[in-house]
């Protein structure tokens, strides 16, 4: 087969798929592909073989691999803590793995039903003093890891598969969206040394934690923005599909709940009363994660379909909205934020290196700091 030109980002979202291609060699050809809105996945199939239409004729050539963008009510943050004696050696690289590999096992076991999709080293312990990178050249008696691990049910990474492969073709890496969006976007608030992104999907909303830059701590509510679908049909007394049209047209354009005789007063209150639990738990769950410490010079940035709610003409309605930004996140910056994590060097990452690519060795590609990409 010729060689590819392009590498595709494939965001697999629950209510929307958007599709980013870029090209190897001049990241500045690039094109962009997306879905309508879909309520349900019935029709999934038609829209991932119009997109792939529509992608093959922008970029001219085949398309037989995607690097694939995920979040699921299901996904799982777990964290765990591991330690080991070094008898006063001096620290080595091989001391660290086999505490990520211990612990990925240990994952695995207990775990049996997902699948490891992301290996975060939150902080590196050398005798009881803290180092945010893997010291070097020092000699250790004690070494400890605190680890975040992010899973995805196999059940669903088999689906979409399954999906795919009707198309001829295969998933070469798989990230989860809401990590790799706040990962870039947080570049844009270096001056902040506490950030916390909270991305309000379909089904599931994000709480993601950055101080001084790095990852402190992922979190994922069962709650999304379809919560606020459900609330609308059961107290208007409409369908699911008429209070999706209403909530996405808040805020936007009024004229349909107008023509349809229904209370924008009441519409309001159902929404800001659901957006409000969301972000009341997302906030409580940052500052719990901070030790319920006041957070000076903190901010939280709103992201997802879900955000988009708040428009400037409602958002200062929100109680729990102090030192706040919405960002209104199109396709091309959802798939640049996958482009660059794949590109750039992650320094808290550890690398998952695909089941094809295994013969390799694991220790030999296992951390990004031994590893080019």
């Amino acid at each position: 087969m010729s060689k590819k030109n392009y590498d595709v980002y494939f965001d697999f979202g629950s209510s929307k798929i958007r599709v980013g291609a870029f090209d190897k060699d001049n990241l500045k050809k690039d094109f962009y592909c997306e879905s309508n809105n879909f309520l349900d996945q019935s029709n999934l199939e038609t829209y991932i073989q119009k997109i792939i239409f529509d992608l093959e004729k922008k970029t001219e050539e085949y398309l037989d691999e995607v690097n694939l963008l995920i979040d699921n009510s299901k996904m799982l943050s777990v964290g765990i803590s591991l330690s080991k004696k070094i008898d006063k050696s001096e620290l080595k690289k091989e001391d660290i793995q086999f505490l990520v590999q211990d612990a990925k096992q240990q994952i695995l076991r207990n775990y049996s039903n997902y699948n490891i999709i992301h290996i975060i080293i939150k902080n590196y312990r050398v005798d009881n003093i803290d180092y945010i990178f893997l010291p070097t050249k020092i000699n250790c008696n004690l070494l400890s890891l605190d680890i975040i691990f992010l899973c995805f049910p196999k059940e669903n990474i088999s689906y979409i598969k399954k999906i795919f492969s009707k198309f001829h073709v295969s998933i070469k890496q798989i990230y989860c969206s809401s990590y790799i969006k706040s990962f870039n976007y947080k570049d844009n608030y270096s001056s902040i040394n506490n950030l916390s992104f909270i991305d309000i999907g379909f089904y599931k909303t994000s709480i993601i934690n950055y101080n001084k830059n790095q990852i402190c701590f992922f979190q994922f509510l069962p709650i999304g923005s379809h919560h606020i679908t459900k609330d609308l049909s059961k107290i208007l007394k409409i369908s699911i599909e008429e209070a999706e049209k209403i909530k996405i047209s808040f805020g936007v354009n009024n004229s349909y709940f107008i023509e349809k005789n229904l209370s924008q007063d009441l519409i309001e209150k159902i929404i800001i009363s659901r957006i409000e639990e969301i972000l009341k738990f997302s906030i409580k769950s940052i500052k719990l994660n901070n030790n319920n410490e006041q957070l000076e010079d903190s901010k939280v940035v709103l992201i997802g379909e879900g955000s988009k709610i708040l428009s400037n003409k409602f958002n200062h309605k929100i109680s729990y909205l102090e030192n706040h930004d919405i960002l209104n996140e199109k396709t091309k910056d959802i798939c640049l934020s996958a482009l660059k994590f794949n590109k750039d060097k992650n320094i808290q990452e550890v690398v998952v290196i695909p089941k094809k690519q295994i013969k390799v060795g694991f220790f030999e590609k296992l951390f990004h700091l031994f590893h080019e990409k």
